[in-house]
């Protein structure tokens, strides 16, 4: 239950023709927007599908389109709040405007912003992220939940699934064919869950750093043993180091370090950036580096490492 007394904003983010509208239309449908209260749609591109007025009009729905960036500002906000006195305000946003408009946008005082969705059509993903991959990650950094629509069960989607979870780890996702239903996307994993000590492959470390931080109590208690870079100094405490590998998100412009702390009672004898072959138990717990839990390993065995072929881990 939302107990914001600020007038909740919805953002709908995706490139033209995702299927924002016709997300917009459903949410329209769905009770909890279906009660009355007065709504501004803030449009800011036409898609293929249209609005219907009457339609809105019915659900005191009232349609303002936006035409070009410049619009959206301080000031043209606090005037749609002034002469229409919204109750919740919904924001379809243009795909190609930058996210970084939004970041700097500072709402009216009594708005405040509920829930942002990344809607991204399956059956123009790969296109997209070839040819536009910073923009995809702008819009799935900022979202709460990403929508993938018009997927098909043999699309990549498992691979989709932790390009995106690489990229922003907290947001929710949804899969749905092309008929809107909602498809089971399952966590394929190259390596056997049933074994104490698993070994990992270099190609396999972006999945299991992935699916241990959203499925830790499958990993705690057990050994794995994987090749890592080795990173010391920084916030690293002493005693530890933090083995982990470059990784590319979704484009090449986007390289992440992915690690976790290590506790080893050698670490001092490490130099920064060498290839090691780490053997450690997997514990879950309270971590001055993460402010909170996390993954911590603790190192039975670090011995001198191969480079890898190629060094990059990637998701898909």
């Amino acid at each position: 239950m939302n107990n914001d007394p600020r007038i909740p904003l919805y953002l709908i983010t995706g490139f033209l023709d995702s299927g924002k509208t016709t997300l917009l239309i459903d949410t329209l449908e769905m009770d909890y927007f279906n009660d009355g209260q007065r709504t501004v749609l803030l449009m800011c591109e036409d898609g293929e599908v249209e609005y219907n007025a009457q339609y809105l009009a019915e659900r005191n729905c009232r349609l303002i389109p936006i035409e070009d960036q410049s619009q959206l500002n301080t000031a043209f906000l606090e005037e749609i709040d002034r002469r229409y006195q919204p109750e919740r305000v919904l924001l379809e946003y243009n795909g190609m405007w930058p996210i970084q408009l939004l970041r700097d946008l500072k709402l009216p005082k009594n708005w405040g912003l509920y829930q942002a969705i990344d809607v991204i059509d399956g059956t123009t993903f790969e296109m997209y992220r070839s040819n536009m991959q910073s923009m995809i990650i702008d819009m799935v950094t900022e979202a709460d939940m990403v929508l993938f629509n018009r997927c098909k069960e043999d699309m990549p989607l498992s691979g989709w699934k932790r390009s995106i979870r690489a990229v922003n780890r907290m947001c929710q996702m949804a899969f749905e064919d092309e008929n809107g239903d909602e498809l089971e996307v399952e966590d394929i994993l190259p390596y056997d869950l049933e074994r104490d000590h698993i070994d990992l492959e270099d190609p396999d470390y972006g999945i299991w750093y992935l699916d241990i931080q959203e499925h830790p109590e499958r990993y705690v208690g057990k050994t794995v043993t994987f090749t890592a870079q080795a990173m010391v100094g920084g916030r690293v405490p002493k005693g530890c180091f933090v083995p982990g590998r470059n990784a590319m998100t979704c484009c090449a412009e986007d390289i992440r370090f992915f690690g976790f702390l290590c506790k080893y009672d050698k670490a001092k004898s490490l130099k920064k950036g060498e290839w090691v072959k780490v053997t450690a138990e997997v514990r879950w717990e309270q971590a001055a580096v993460y402010d909170g839990e996390g993954v911590v390993l603790y190192a039975q065995s670090v011995e001198p490492g191969q480079r890898p072929e190629d060094p990059l881990v990637y998701f898909v």
